[in-house]
């Protein structure tokens, strides 16, 4: 079957109807293009469980604050519709931005949870409202679907799945794994942005994350602890500039409180290299 580019709504739900009336199972994957292969497992994913794949490409000018990279961007849509094709999905969604957002220029309407105003909420002022709003209108215009969400941005996917429970969304989501570089750098579009020497660096976050990952393993772990032994490790690499590392709850992304064995744990850092601002995670379990 050869890809199918769609770039309004009412198209793409009349593909769409059509196919669920057949017992077709939707798989649904939003990006902002620029696609690389973290992108390309998120693909993957959906069409191993679902019955067709429909990939979303869309920078979404609500998500970007003042001064960030709307403009700048990376874009290549021929890219993106090869990788596409290459991995099986049956149908990338292209819309404008006038078809996105039909009423003009919008203020986010979307309500947000408490757990967005938290880490990049905080630092990003805005950002997670254009989120939820776009997503919101992505997951209507596709309708019923199982969503598939990279936990890179870990914080956005806790967003996201707290909006779907809050609005009654027939969407079910699915956090899949980091994809990572065989240094350990996680994938993003935004690593296009690194010089030769910052990509060098750059993995010293995963390296961070480990170290941390390792120390909540170890029984009367001090999380203050924790955090500026990751703070320490990203900032001896004189091209970081470290934003936050932290040991939180995942369910509420709040400071984790006293450790109990055996519980789960969330560590997250964000460091700027340059013009790249990047973010990255990890799982663990409270010794």
């Amino acid at each position: 079957m050869s890809l199918e580019v769609v770039t309004t709504r009412a198209l793409l739900a009349e593909r769409l109807d059509a196919d669920r009336g057949g017992g077709v199972a939707v798989g649904f994957v939003p990006t902002m293009g620029y696609l690389h292969e973290g992108h390309g497992s998120l693909v993957d994913a959906s069409v191993a469980a679902t019955d067709q794949t429909v990939v979303s490409v869309f920078v979404n000018p609500l998500q970007f604050g003042p001064g960030e990279d709307l403009e700048a961007y990376p874009r290549d849509l021929d890219a993106d519709l090869a990788l596409c094709e290459a991995r099986g999905a049956a149908l990338v969604f292209h819309p404008t931005v006038d078809e996105v957002y039909p009423e003009g220029p919008v203020e986010p309407s979307v309500p947000v949870a408490d757990l967005a105003l938290r880490l990049e909420g905080e630092r990003r002022p805005g950002h997670f409202a254009g989120v939820v709003e776009v997503v919101a209108r992505l997951f209507r215009a596709v309708g019923p679907c199982r969503a598939f969400f990279g936990q890179k941005d870990f914080q956005q996917l806790q967003v996201v799945r707290r909006m779907v429970v809050d609005l009654g969304l027939p969407v079910e989501v699915v956090g899949c794994p980091t994809s990572r570089e065989p240094d350990g750098l996680a994938r993003s579009s935004r690593n296009v942005y690194l010089t030769g020497a910052e990509r060098a660096a750059a993995p010293v976050l995963h390296r961070a994350l480990l170290a941390g990952v390792a120390a909540v393993a170890v029984p009367g772990w001090d999380r203050t602890a924790v955090e500026e032994m990751m703070v320490d490790m990203v900032a001896d690499e004189p091209a970081a500039s470290v934003e936050y590392a932290v040991v939180v709850d995942p369910s509420t992304l709040l400071a984790a409180a006293e450790p109990t064995a055996g519980r789960e744990l969330r560590l997250l850092v964000a460091c700027r290299f340059g013009r790249a601002r990047l973010i990255d995670n990890l799982g663990a379990v409270a010794g």
